[in-house]
């Protein structure tokens, strides 16, 4: 019996979700999984052939290390194995991942609702206590929201919330708050004298050397699923914060009245309330009847896997030519049977699944800044239709990370990334912008159209940001501004799905809004907009229609 939170962690992140997603429905879906050691052993196989899983010697040949994957998958709510015939089907949230729905967004709300108990937490093998009846990641959000707390660091998460944060009631919040101040005070003396008697890990004896390493080892988990979220990141001191932009939606997640899901100890009925998709009121589908597995469906399945896996690595906004031979190259399938089925599953292309790794950029620092230069310029002509150069790889000081040029409105503009989670305009970068970008653009742009903005794209910034912007335009005579990779992300959404068609001369007057653009400045007429559902207890984006007629 565990008696503290408890997450599986195959891998501690969650990016990598839709390819093992994938692959799993590649070899396990519509068949039996438990206690079936050679479909097991062959998705291990398949994980580690497509480098999702670390290849090394095998202490047996059970399959334990396909199992641990499937648990994963059982874990977040995307498979559940039906009662009738104890085959593997998709939830919906597993089959909006598989059909190119945004993975963070699905994720997200898999996260938020994920809770003690579960039909996996209260399953053989796994077994946290029944003493915790609790939404560990919305319980952390409301910590993270009160003024008292602010942020929390691993420790915290691991010394406190994990063994203390037992249910939702006002007093043990107000007993974890309280613990909390007093270890920021004192330390490990805050903790109880048996601690390590109580809290012990599930197998063998604590580590002398490191007694805390299977709750930090927990609690580092959880703090990656949170970012993945896009809701809170780790600032400069590894802290746990929530996203300055991202305050007002937490306070709308964290207002919502919402039930707990019923019935764990009933596998397919919990699993199927807890894998609704944000599209979806109620899983009224009926899976009794088995489809024949053909060779088209297994090669249907083939290309969807491969496709996933390319998603997520680029920015896919559309099925092109070069996108289609990519695929045929890699399964070997026709190329007619390729191009029918991508542009039936996913016609616009489905730019939600890079996201989460464009996302992740943005806090590299140095790392990944060619990459993130690179991913910004596509997003720039794919997504909002300008002729976007990158300039960054050259390494000059001279010339800005990307140029924009804008044919229809006859202007063009320069893009500065900047992968920091508080990014500020130092002096020596002030006078990079005005008098080497804007001063000397003829140097770099044989375009003759006039500067349009200039703008940074950052994880974050620091506090004088809009003061910092201001003296450049002020110094410039150019319109400019500074916008997080969230409210970026938060753009591209609007326009590929339609919600908003942001033209060249509203963007202009976006990022030339001359401070940091803000969530009120690109969600025209579209405020947070989220339902509860009180028998199913989901919290989804309202986007109407909803599903595909079957909820």
């Amino acid at each position: 019996m565990l008696n503290y939170w408890w997450v599986t962690r195959p891998k501690r992140k969650l990016d990598s979700i839709p390819e093992v997603l994938a692959t799993f429905a590649d070899i396990s879906l519509n068949q039996e999984w438990s206690g079936q050691r050679g479909t097991q052993m062959k998705y291990e196989d398949a994980l580690e052939q497509a480098g999702l899983k670390r290849v090394g010697q095998r202490r047996d040949q059970s399959g334990s290390g396909g199992r641990t994957y499937g648990a994963w998958l059982e874990s977040l709510g995307l498979i559940f194995k039906q009662n009738s015939n104890k085959n593997i089907k998709l939830t919906l949230a597993g089959e909006a991942i598989m059909n190119g729905d945004s993975p963070v967004e699905i994720l997200k709300n898999q996260v938020l609702k994920y809770q003690f108990p579960s039909a996996f937490s209260i399953s053989r093998g796994v077994q946290v206590s029944e003493r915790f009846h609790i939404r560990p990641f919305h319980f952390l959000l409301r910590l993270l929201s009160d003024s008292r707390i602010e942020y929390l660091t691993q420790d915290e998460i691991a010394k406190i919330c994990a063994v203390d944060a037992e249910n939702e009631s006002d007093k043990c919040y107000e007993f974890v708050v309280d613990k909390i101040l007093q270890y920021r005070s004192f330390g490990d003396q805050c903790l109880d004298p048996d601690f390590f008697i109580k809290y012990k890990p599930s197998r063998g004896e604590c580590n002398p050397d490191h007694p805390f390493s299977h709750l930090q080892d927990m609690a580092n988990t959880m703090i990656n699923w949170m970012e993945y979220t896009q809701l809170a990141s780790r600032d400069d001191d590894s802290r746990l914060v929530i996203l300055e932009e991202k305050q007002e939606e937490v306070q709308h997640i964290l207002s919502l009245n919402l039930p707990f899901i019923d019935r764990p100890g009933d596998h397919e009925y919990f699993q199927r309330k807890y894998g609704l998709d944000p599209k979806h009121r109620k899983d009224t589908r009926n899976l009794e009847q088995t489809k024949t597995v053909t060779a088209r469906i297994i090669a249907e399945q083939k290309i969807k896997q491969a496709y996933i896996r390319a998603s997520i690595s680029k920015p896919i906004t559309g099925i092109t030519p070069q996108l289609i031979d990519e695929i045929t190259e890699e399964t070997g399938i026709q190329a007619s049977l390729v191009e029918d089925v991508l542009k039936r599953t996913y016609p616009h292309g489905s730019i939600g699944a890079f996201m989460a790794s464009y996302f992740e950029m943005a806090f590299k620092g140095t790392e990944e800044a060619v990459d993130f230069e690179k991913a910004t310029t596509d997003l720039f002509r794919d997504v909002f239709g300008y002729n976007a150069i990158h300039l960054g790889q050259t390494g000059s000081k001279s010339a800005p990370d990307i140029l924009l040029l804008a044919d229809d409105e006859c202007y063009q503009s320069i893009i500065d990334n900047k992968a920091y989670s508080k990014y500020s305009i130092t002096g020596d970068h002030h006078n990079r912008m005005v008098h080497n970008y804007l001063e000397k653009i003829a140097s770099y742009s044989s375009s003759s159209y006039p500067i349009g903005f200039f703008s940074y794209i950052a994880g974050g910034f620091g506090k004088q940001i809009d003061k910092q912007i201001q003296a450049e335009v002020e110094e410039s005579g150019v319109h400019g501004s500074g916008i997080t990779v969230s409210n970026f992300i938060k753009m591209i959404e609007n326009q590929t799905s339609g919600k908003h068609n942001y033209s060249h001369g509203e963007l202009r007057k976006i990022f030339g809004i001359d401070r940091q653009v803000r969530m009120s400045d690109i969600s025209i007429n579209m405020g947070l907009l989220y339902e509860v559902n009180s028998e199913y207890g989901i919290v989804a984006e309202n986007t109407a229609p909803y599903g595909n007629g079957n909820g």
